[in-house]
């Protein structure tokens, strides 16, 4: 257990990360996702650095068998970290080890000190080294006119001290150094936990010096210098395009599935990745205001978490410090001084500060080894009372890739050809929107022809030639730049598809506009079953949708899904007014979205939790982010909350019980020193027994998989 506790850049960069396919001898760039690009890359760029961002950007390192990815954890938390700040963290864990190995020598030297004498010595010098602050402390509050645990804790050694117990005082300090090394070890867990979540923007960008393009430190970019991002490449810096157009993927930031076009004027934002194209960015947002910065932010203001419990049993143990004092004083003719002693010392100040922070401890690591990563842990004590648990609609009860609905067509064309080619051009892509027409041609059988030749016109849209027909797949943007007329039979489709919420690709074959497949969103499958668990097993009364998208569509969910309330086309400032107005109701209140919008919403609820994957801004401010990006895991929260408040429970009868059993024999069956320290001791190892009990009931999902694969 001692162990466990001491622990110039090349000009042809945009086409080396675009795809070049060949088809009859012509070769046409092809726009590609993120994840596509970094395939390409690892042959192609594999020692730029922005390889290696993008990479920790978007994949996560693999859990191991312990459930943890901690020396990963660490090498980044190093990197976010200041070295001012990297400086006063080394300082502290070396002070709090350096501390706990005296403690430890104190205790050795006063056991063998029973055989050799001088060695008690040794053990004083180090416990009167190990309490100077205690002392102080004690001093500080009489001066006041108070008492509290210091004061305890000093009469408690000195008495210890001058009766000859060095042994009885040295177990006092491992008991104090453990609870400070408990409770630092949560605040440093739940930080390196949080790393996880906020991967890191690029350190560095480009920018033009002297007509050359360069490579600077994000950190010492200024408002209003030209940042240029190619193809591949995550934005650095919050902006507006200043020249260029692209495709670029927001996905991490806002839950859009289909990529966003961007052109000049239009604002962008640091952390999204430029799919195909080239920007020229005029940075807005540098310095403090930079993702990067943001996420190191975020860790410094990560609390010391205190269970209700915790700090129920801390409030009782500071109103019970005088009464013990006076008890012990008042025994004291009756009992001798080492009763009196035994009186004071059966206080149960110190064993809730270990047993607390590790049962926090065990849960919020058990809650990541199976995907749910909570920042908060006071969220584990706030959710067993919560009553109204309220969705977001888009990104939340919906999947990110969304479904192809009804197939529009215009006056001589059918609905196969027209989904046919629009498969066709999006055959070599890999963003949602392509994903679910692929899916819907496979879907109806459809043979998707060879393509004879492309051309992605940055930013809009698709043009490709197949079977000798000019293929044309885009927005309605995208159609009209090109010259084409909308007909008039398609116009209806575009107000039904706006009044539901829906999106239309449209599609022109040889210069005509041929029709247009329109994208509803995907119910996650396991919402349905995941909100009657919350009903059934977790005594939820009600249920609500907060959407932004019109009434039809947010009516139509939440009957599917059965959801007692909806409020429709709300704006994201309503959001955070309704969920105000349910808590000035006297409910408690878990709220769970994904988007920007939902951000102030998210910080009004009792409870937040957000997906991975959904606005850097909604995960930022959630308390809990289910890992996995969907809701398969949110009863198991509700799960570990329950467990977590019967398990603080039971350590704080750990806890306290010893202190009346302490007391009573003294009383009546002449306790000292020794019997009130061993029940301390009994005490603690019951409780950290406790505390690691959840680690057997909650196994890692690794070890449960490897035992099942074992044979009988």
């Amino acid at each position: 257990m001692m162990a466990w506790l001491f622990g110039s850049r090349k000009k042809n960069l945009a086409r080396s990360l675009s795809a070049s396919v060949s088809g009859l001898g012509e070769t046409f760039p092809e726009p590609s996702t993120a994840v596509a690009v970094l395939d390409q890359a690892k042959a192609v760029l594999a020692p730029r650095p922005t390889r290696s961002a993008l990479a920790d950007w978007i994949n996560p390192a693999p859990l191991s068998k312990t459930g943890g990815r901690s020396s990963h954890r660490h090498r980044q938390l190093d990197e976010i970290l200041t070295d001012d700040e990297k400086r006063k963290r080394r300082a502290t864990v070396k002070v709090r080890d350096r501390n706990i190995g005296i403690a430890i020598a104190s205790f050795g030297c006063a056991t063998l000190g029973q055989l050799l004498w001088p060695l008690r010595l040794v053990s004083l010098g180090g416990t009167l080294y190990l309490t100077t602050h205690v002392y102080r402390k004690a001093y500080e509050l009489l001066r006041k006119g108070k008492v509290g645990i210091p004061t305890l804790m000093v009469v408690s050694i000195t008495g210890a001290l001058l009766c000859g117990y060095i042994w009885i005082a040295s177990f006092v300090l491992i008991v104090a150094q453990l609870a400070q090394k408990l409770t630092a070890m949560v605040t440093a867990d739940s930080r390196n936990s949080l790393v996880d979540v906020f991967r890191q923007a690029p350190k560095t960008a480009w920018i033009f010096l002297n007509g050359v393009e360069v490579q600077v430190p994000v950190s010492e970019l200024a408002l209003g210098q030209t940042v240029i991002v190619g193809a591949g490449e995550v934005i650095p810096v919050d902006g507006r395009v200043a020249v260029g157009s692209a495709a670029v993927d927001q996905h991490l930031l806002t839950g859009e599935a289909r990529p966003v076009e961007k052109a000049e004027g239009e604002e962008v934002f640091a952390g999204t990745v430029v799919l195909s194209g080239r920007l020229e960015i005029t940075v807005e947002k540098a310095g403090e205001q930079t993702t990067i910065a943001r996420i190191g932010q975020i860790l410094n203001a990560t609390t010391e978490y205190k269970s209700t419990a915790q700090l129920r049993a801390e409030h009782l143990a500071q109103r019970t410090v005088a009464p013990t004092l006076i008890a012990g004083v008042l025994s004291m003719p009756f009992l001798g001084p080492m009763g009196a002693l035994a009186v004071v010392d059966s206080h149960f100040r110190q064993r809730m500060s270990i047993l607390a922070p590790l049962a926090l401890m065990n849960y919020l690591n058990i809650a990541a080894r199976h995907g749910i990563l909570i920042k908060d842990g006071r969220s584990l004590d706030l959710l067993g009372r919560i009553d109204t648990v309220v969705f977001d609609k888009t990104g939340t009860l919906t999947e990110e890739q969304p479904t192809v609905g009804k197939i529009h067509v215009a006056e001589g064309y059918e609905i196969g050809p027209v989904l046919r080619y629009a498969a066709a051009a999006e055959q070599k892509q890999a963003h949602p929107i392509a994903r679910a027409i692929l899916a819907e041609a496979e879907s109806r059988q459809l043979e998707i022809p060879a393509l004879e030749a492309a051309d992605y016109k940055l930013g809009y849209g698709l043009s490709v030639q197949a079977e000798s027909r000019a293929i044309q797949v885009g927005s309605r943007r995208f159609m009209e730049s090109l010259g084409f007329t909308i007909p008039q039979e398609l116009e209806p489709a575009f107000e039904d598809a706006h009044r539901r919420g829906h999106s239309l690709v449209m599609v022109a074959l040889d210069g005509a506009v041929a029709g247009a497949v329109e994208l509803e969103p995907t119910v996650r499958p396991e919402a349905q079953r995941v909100i009657e668990d919350l009903r059934r097993r977790h005594r939820i009364k009600t249920t609500c949708i907060i959407s932004g998208d019109h009434e039809a569509p947010t009516r139509q969910l939440a009957q599917d899904l059965g959801i007692d309330h909806y409020f429709a086309e709300t704006l994201p400032e309503n959001k955070a007014e309704l969920i105000e107005r349910l808590v000035q109701e006297g409910r408690f209140v878990c709220y769970i979205g994904d988007g920007i919008n939902d951000a102030i919403a998210l910080k009004k609820s009792h409870v937040s939790i957000s997906l991975r994957g959904a606005s850097g801004v909604a995960v930022d401010t959630a308390q809990i982010v289910l890992m996995e990006g969907d809701l398969q895991r949110l009863p198991d929260l509700f799960d570990y909350a329950r467990g977590f408040h019967a398990n603080t429970n039971r350590a704080f009868a750990i806890s306290v019980i010893p202190t009346a059993i302490g007391i009573g024999g003294a009383i009546f069956l002449h306790f000292g020193l020794v019997q009130t320290a061993f029940l301390a001791i009994g005490s603690i190892f019951a409780g950290i027994g406790n505390a690691m009990l959840p680690l057997l009931r909650h196994r890692p999902p690794e070890l449960q998989l490897e035992e099942s694969e074992e044979p009988s």
